[in-house]
């Protein structure tokens, strides 16, 4: 979906989400609200037979009545049939448009984007919020025009009939809404209490489960109590509060709507003006049939309205994610890069516009060396690695491979050229297979299987039920060690000529991060390699060391030249920061 910003700005997130079949909306409101009207003639048939049923009419013309009011009511009941039909139709063209806009948007966007994201903040929108959208498409506009019409086609009789006992039904009416929006004004200076009670619930039971174990451990379950308690005793406070400000207003407004109510009022004041010669006792009947009726449509706009508030959230979330900045990216790549040398040229990048992790950060990765990237946690090394890759873009300066700026490429010819292995494994719903193979669709088995084994994980593979076409998730349940060896034969099968190596043994245990430096070793022979590195003693031997400090550049050289200068890389090494000593350094170093 793309809308022009100007056009975004102008109309609310409802709108723009519902545009696609606006058209249909209306079609199907209108039709429904005729429909309705059409089967409440059979009640202004019955009206006007007993209002002349005793001036003398004849047998012909009750037929007639009869007929026409049969009609309607049947012809009613068919356009109401096809408003149906045609709203969920609409329902459903809508449900498929969103998501595979969604799906389109989803594929344009920086990879960096997911990263800042819980996977259960796309699904929601990708999922519940387009399943919120149904009640609203599929049922709200049509039930409200039928709410709408009954109350209008009604209004517009009695109003015919006799003005004066017309205006005495209203009453009821204004006064149901007047009750109501007294309720809710009330009830809105508890909300904000209501809302967060359940918030502090939710948070003090995902404290006291995750807290279980030490709370075992250690013996002290009446503290870890006390909070939950707390939270349950504050929200019952707030939902008193809430409740015992609005029932008194509600429970009247509710009395008042009950067709009982309405038709005792109305023969009250009927028999009245009878008295005082303003109507006949029979312009009663009417009223006495029609406004009764009234009072469910109007219940059900009071309270078919509340439902908006979470469609509008719906919406908004939608509207958001349909319009996620995306990756400019040509459709094909124009000057081919000369080298395979990287650069990083005055490069400034932030996640927000205030705060840079990144500034002025130059860098040049020659081709077939190991250059590795080193600082405390938040220094901005990751985010390095994401640049190279394109997770995004700098918001100064630019990244060069082969003296081609990086947004020069397409996605898929720039990761042709460099693979990653990232800390973050991302594997899909499908075969081991088709997951090696991701990035290259047209392998073929003894390539795949080549490549797992340079990731020391075909023999793993071969013990699933399937083997390679065990269903990751499914009949394939790997570790994460294992996952990253997956990972890492896609790598190897991309056979790209620069390689980014985030942590990639960071979430491994030791058996498995040996034979993930084993398979690293082999693979990285020859490549030009930027390591992201968490201890010190895996990268003792590459050729240029990178210490960064709050996205900068701090101190740069090899590990003997570092050490002799005493300064930050050094300080990190007597610490003993990143782990372990030199007899454990890994097979990695000798690359």
């Amino acid at each position: 979906m793309s809308i022009d910003s100007s056009v975004q700005k102008s109309k609310s997130p409802m709108k723009l989400v519902l545009e696609p079949i606006k058209g249909r909306l209306i079609i199907a409101s209108l039709l429904a609200a005729i429909g309705i009207m059409l089967t409440l003639v059979p009640l202004v048939g019955i009206a006007y037979i007993a209002q002349v049923i005793l001036g003398g009419l004849s047998t012909e013309q009750i037929w007639q009545v009869v007929t026409w009011s049969l009609v309607s009511l049947f012809a009613g009941l068919i356009i109401n049939t096809f408003a149906e039909y045609y709203v969920h139709c609409a329902d459903n063209r809508l449900t498929h448009h969103l998501r595979l806009s969604a799906i389109e948007r989803l594929s344009l966007v920086p990879l960096g984007w997911f990263t800042g994201r819980a996977s259960g903040d796309v699904k929601q929108a990708m999922q519940d919020d387009i399943g919120a959208l149904h009640d609203l498409t599929a049922h709200f506009f049509t039930t409200i025009a039928r709410a709408v019409a009954v109350v209008v086609f009604s209004a517009i009789y009695l109003f015919a009939m006799s003005w004066q006992l017309a205006l005495v039904t209203c009453v009821p009416f204004i006064a149901f809404f007047w009750l109501y929006s007294k309720a809710f004004k009330a009830g809105g200076e508890f909300m904000g209490d209501f809302i967060g009670g359940m918030a502090r619930i939710d948070n003090a039971v995902v404290e006291f489960v995750s807290g279980i174990p030490v709370v075992k451990t250690f013996g002290v379950s009446g503290k870890s109590h006390s909070s939950y308690r707390d939270a349950v005793d504050a929200f019952a406070v707030a939902f008193r509060n809430l409740i015992g400000s609005t029932t008194k207003s509600v429970s009247a407004a509710n009395a008042i709507m009950n067709p009982v109510t309405v038709l005792g009022f109305i023969l009250t004041f009927g028999m009245i003006f009878i008295a005082l010669g303003w109507i006949q006792p029979m312009d009663i009947v009417p009223f006495a049939l029609i406004a009764p009726g009234i009072c469910a449509p109007m219940l059900m706009i009071s309270f078919i309205t509340h439902g908006l508030r979470n469609a509008t959230g719906s919406a908004e979330r939608l509207n958001n994610l349909l319009h996620t900045p995306i990756l400019e990216q040509p459709a094909s790549l124009v000057d081919h890069p000369k080298n395979s040398i990287v650069k990083f040229e005055n490069v400034d990048y932030g996640y927000d516009s205030e705060h840079l992790v990144v500034k002025n950060f130059d860098l040049t990765l020659k081709p077939g060396t190991v250059t590795a990237i080193v600082g405390a946690s938040g220094a901005g090394k990751s985010t390095i690695a994401r640049l190279l890759l394109r997770f995004f873009d700098p918001v100064q300066g630019k990244i060069t491979l082969g003296d081609v700026d990086l947004k020069a490429f397409p996605s898929q010819a720039l990761y042709q050229r460099i693979g990653f292995v990232l800390q973050e494994v991302r594997l899909i719903n499908a075969s081991v297979r088709e997951n090696i193979a991701l990035a290259s669709p047209n392998a073929t088995q003894d390539e795949v299987e080549a490549a797992a084994k340079a990731a020391n994980i075909h023999h793993r593979i071969m013990s699933l039920p399937k083997g390679y076409d065990s269903i990751v998730g499914e009949d394939a349940i790997l570790s994460g060690g294992e996952q990253q060896r997956v990972s890492i034969a896609r790598a190897i099968l991309l056979d790209p000529s620069i390689l980014v190596l985030d942590e990639a043994t960071a979430a491994a245990d030791a058996d498995n991060e040996a034979v993930i430096q084993e398979a690293l070793s082999r693979f990285a022979v020859g490549r030009t390699l930027l390591v992201i590195a968490h201890r010190l003693d895996t990268i003792m031997h590459a050729d240029h060391i990178v210490v960064m400090d709050e996205g900068q550049i701090v101190e740069q050289g090899t590990h003997v030249q570092l050490l002799e200068r005493q300064g930050r890389y050094a300080s990190l090494w007597q610490q003993g920061k990143y782990g372990q000593s030199d007899e454990e350094a890994s097979e990695v170093n000798h690359v």
